[in-house]
Parts: structure tokens; sequence; C-alpha cells
């Protein structure tokens, strides 16, 4: 029996907590066998970025050409894009493709500058997001998606779900990492209703990657069948331990990756 095949198109981290690495070890600790097609080259380590160096968009579209080509992909995850010109290439290089697609508009740098400008912006809404399966924002994402102030309460949170929904994305899940309070709560927004799964917010400082490997791990749990709901629930629960282990590990001195192999580690 074929195993299951993801395809991640994302930035490289050189530090290996987030983009594809994080992308690559979140598929592989479900089993699924990860291809990568990258974007952009980083400089970077646990302490920041020191560099960035996109790649040529045709080069993005080759990389993603000759996977499906030969490693047919049960479903593609979409992070750091850069500029719309690469925007431009994937939606092109997607052509045709028929699986579920996760979609993480990455847009805003930890340190709040922005990765991705105006033209890049609505190159997004316009080429990608009527293609994802899910959609998965944090909460200043969606915001900047909608031109619109960060939600705060739980109701802003959902109603602008729906407006993302309007977008043309199958789903959208308004990632709560972002938000405040003792609990971390993750709102799955359909065309037929809402499902949420919360899980406690935990104190440490080695979160690098997280919302790279849980919108990987959607990737990874739809390429294995699982329904969006059911996906949530297992990335999510799955996420939640991998930060809690996160402080073990003892990579770097700034804000180290989680531990993406928790679960078989003894």
């Amino acid at each position: 029996m074929r195993i299951k095949t993801a395809l991640t198109i994302a930035g490289s981290d050189s530090g290996g907590g987030a983009g594809i690495q994080a992308d690559l070890k979140s598929f592989a600790a479900f089993g699924v066998y990860g291809a990568s097609a990258i974007t952009a080259i980083t400089a970077q380590n646990t302490r920041g970025v020191s560099g960035v160096m996109p790649v040529r968009p045709e080069m993005v579209a080759a990389q993603i050409a000759a996977v499906r080509d030969d490693i047919p992909p049960d479903a593609i995850k979409i992070g750091m894009l850069g500029h719309a010109g690469i925007i431009a290439a994937v939606a092109e290089a997607l052509e045709g493709y028929a699986g579920p697609v996760v979609l993480d508009p990455v847009m805003i740098a930890k340190s709040g500058d922005a990765l991705l400008d105006d033209a890049a912006v609505a190159a997004l809404i316009a080429r990608l997001l009527p293609r994802a399966t899910i959609l998965t924002p944090n909460l200043p994402e969606a915001a900047r998606l909608l031109g619109a102030p960060v939600a705060a309460r739980p109701e802003e949170v959902v109603a602008q779900g729906r407006a993302l929904l309007d977008l043309g994305p199958e789903a959208v899940l308004m990632k709560g990492g972002h938000a405040t309070g003792p609990c971390c709560t993750d709102r799955l927004v359909t065309r037929t209703g809402l499902h949420e799964v919360s899980g406690p917010r935990i104190d440490t400082r080695n979160t690098h990657g997280t919302g790279c490997s849980l919108s990987a791990a959607l990737a990874a749990l739809l390429a294995l069948g699982r329904a969006p709901e059911a996906a949530l629930e297992r990335a999510q629960g799955w996420l939640s331990g991998a930060i809690r282990a996160a402080d073990r590990l003892g990579v770097g001195s700034g804000h180290g990756p989680v531990d993406h192999f928790h679960e078989g580690r003894r």
C-alpha cells in the first residue's frame, strides 16, 4: 500500500524550527511522506532572522511540477510565499490539483513587521483563498486579510471567520494563540457550523514554528483521510504535547522549537 504523501510550499528556516523544516517534521510525526517546494531561503536561528532571499517564481513552480509529476501529494500545505509573483506562480502550478490544501497565510512576523505588501495580500485573496480547504490565520492575519481591527472577543473571532469564508475557502481555522487567557481556543468555522477545540495555554518561550506545525499537521491528517473537525482535534492535541515538551529539547538560546516527535520519546 502506497504511503500517504504531502507537499509543503513554504520558506526554509535554517534554524530548523519553522517553515519547511517544521512542516516535514510534522508530516513525519503522523507517518506521512513529505516533499517540499521552497519559496524563500532564510538565515535565522532561535534568536531571530538575519537574512531572506526569495526563490524565483519559475523555480518555485518547477519544484511543484516535479513533485506532482512523480510523487502525487495527497494533501498540500502552503506557508510563506513572500510576494505576488510567487503567489501567482503557486496558483498556476496547482491548476488541476483536486486534493485538500491547507493555506497558512504567513503575513506578519513575530516582531509585528508585515511579510506581505498590499499587492501580495490582494493576490493571496484572489488567487489562493478560493483554493483552500482550510485557511489557518492567527488573529492578526485574519484582521489583515479583512482590513479590520484584530478580534478581541469570541463572537468577533467567529464573525471574522465567517467573513473570511465569504472570500472562498471551504473552512477557516481561527487560531487562538494570539488571544489571552488560561486556555487557547481554536475555532473552525465552516459553512455548516462552528467547531471549537480548547487546550491549556502553556507557559514557555519555546514556541517557534507552532503555526507552521499546526497547519502541516492538519495537512497530514487530511492526507490520511480525516475530516477537518477530526483533524483539528488530533492536531491540536498533538501540538499541545509538542509545546509542553519543548523546554526539554534545549535547542538554541532564544525562542526554541517545539518537540515534533514527543509522542515517540521516552
